[in-house]
């Protein structure tokens, strides 16, 4: 057998005023055929997987461009545009080819391209015919479109979120690739609409019961090949966004489609019930300094560069300062200006500065002072599972006895390893505030007296009943309080 396989993926926030272009790609990650590392960043697990699938099968695995960008707002469409015909390029230079598989995320969205994987799926299906197997994994926060469906014979979905599992599900994808070459199975997508928008960590229930249940009817129910919850991205503002459930079986698309049905409806009777506790900046401080072990993780949850922000909100930071908080460590804050003065002025030295609330209303306001630069790192980055997250040349500085990282290529906050890259003791600390939703928590429930998820500003439109969407479905919940006409009783709240 001969397969061709490649990534292209980022996330976008098409409310996020940071363009991607290429250097956000080289920055990031951008690996030219044979050169993608030996671990793998989320999207591209597909290529380090199928190496030693393909190996141990005795198959040719042609590798293509592996490219991915920290999220952020609309990909500049010449940046897309090249980087989709380098790989159409290498394909077509592969053939003849038996299968396709892919890393793709899921919510790229370009200038001039709102569904970027649809696009490229599509024209990958023109150059191999109808009788190839085309295949991808995805990240949930994404948008299941008619398009990528009809392009492609199955997709595989990561289940956790945290994305733990980025490594299992591309296990996954390459088993039914191999079962389906092989001519033991023939994947169906059946698919059904949740009209819906919400977010499913599984790090607490009721999404994680859920979760175990869906992997137990992988193994128990006859037919089923994989299930997927595509939870939707309420930040990309594209016709077909919401929550999907995906059901791939063995040519059984009546019980795909009711199994997805079944499961689907039970995602929506349970809307707005999913999403972590809030608080705002006032309380979570007030919590952090009043506690008695430590060290309280608090998460500046909307402030999330893996969501297409800039990371460069201060509202937390500011509260603070305002409240004489000590044995605190901050990171990140976005701010490659302000890296540059700290790497130009040196370690040890006490210079003026502004840094932080740059990017865009709701971040808050850029905080001035007298900061002491502590240490310096190029090139900096933390763990984020098996793999590395770069998150640039970055700048411990310290402000008020507050201990500040600032970073130039944005990145969530993964691992402690963020603070510990930077000389900082992360379990020295009373309070640690990060910048993710939900990613951190695989890494640093474990260093965490208590966790506050803490809803500081607005940098995300982190509530769909309210966000200006242009674009998406608005007949979807919770725009909608009952899309599907079940007369059921309304949720516990909202998405806040």
């Amino acid at each position: 057998m001969r397969i061709f396989t490649a990534a292209l993926a980022t996330e976008t926030n098409t409310f996020s005023p940071i363009c991607i272009d290429r250097r956000a790609f080289l920055a990031s990650l951008y690996a030219p055929p044979g050169e993608h590392p030996d671990t793998p960043t989320l999207c591209s697990a597909p290529i380090t997987v199928g190496r030693r699938v393909c190996r141990e099968k005795g198959w040719t695995l042609i590798e293509g461009t592996a490219a991915w960008a920290d999220p952020a707002g609309l990909v500049a469409r010449s940046t897309y545009e090249t980087l989709r015909d380098e790989i159409l390029d290498q394909l077509r230079a592969a053939l003849p080819v038996d299968a396709v598989v892919l890393g793709l995320h899921g919510a790229m969205v370009a200038a001039g391209y709102e569904d970027t994987e649809g696009d490229l799926l599509s024209r990958v299906r023109d150059i191999v015919g109808p009788e190839i197997l085309v295949c991808a994994e995805l990240d949930p926060h994404s948008h299941l479109t008619e398009k990528r469906r009809q392009a492609a014979d199955f997709f595989v979905y990561f289940k956790e979120f945290p994305h733990t599992d980025f490594v299992d599900r591309a296990e996954d994808l390459w088993r039914i690739a191999v079962d389906t070459l092989e001519g033991r199975v023939r994947p169906v997508m059946s698919v059904f609409d949740c009209r819906m928008i919400d977010v499913f960590p599984t790090s607490r229930e009721p999404m994680r019961s859920f979760i175990d249940r869906i992997a137990a009817l992988e193994q128990t129910e006859d037919s089923v090949l994989s299930i997927s919850v595509v939870h939707g991205f309420m930040a990309g503002d594209v016709p077909e966004m919401g929550t999907k459930m995906l059901v791939v079986t063995d040519d059984a698309p009546q019980k795909g489609e009711a199994l997805a049905r079944r499961l689907g409806l039970e995602l929506f009777a349970r809307r707005g019930t999913f999403i972590m506790p809030q608080i705002d900046e006032r309380e979570a401080v007030s919590r952090a300094l009043a506690a008695k072990a430590h060290p309280v993780v608090i998460a500046d949850m909307w402030d999330n560069p893996g969501g297409g922000t800039a990371g460069d909100a201060t509202v937390l930071l500011a509260e603070l300062l305002a409240r004489g908080a000590k044995d605190v460590a901050i990171g990140t804050i976005w701010d490659p200006m302000a890296v540059q003065i700290c790497m130009a002025a040196g370690e040890g030295a006490e210079i003026p500065l502004r840094f932080g609330a740059k990017s865009a209303p709701g971040t808050g306001q850029p905080i001035d002072g007298r900061v002491t630069v502590v240490r310096l790192v190029e090139n900096a980055q933390m763990r984020f599972g098996e793999s590395f997250a770069p998150f640039g040349d970055a700048a411990h500085i310290r402000l008020e006895g507050i201990d500040i990282i600032l970073n130039s290529t944005r990145a969530q906050s993964f691992d402690p390893s963020l603070f510990s890259a930077l000389g900082i003791d992360p379990m020295a600390m009373k309070i640690l505030v990060i910048k993710s939703t939900n990613h951190f928590y695989a890494s640093f429930s474990r260093i965490a007296a208590e966790i506050l998820y803490c809803s500081a500003g607005t940098p995300y439109p982190n509530n769909p009943a309210r966000t200006p969407y242009r674009r998406a479905p608005r007949t979807i919940w919770p725009m909608m309080a009952d899309p599907h006409g079940l007369e059921t009783k309304p949720a516990a709240r909202g998405v806040a």
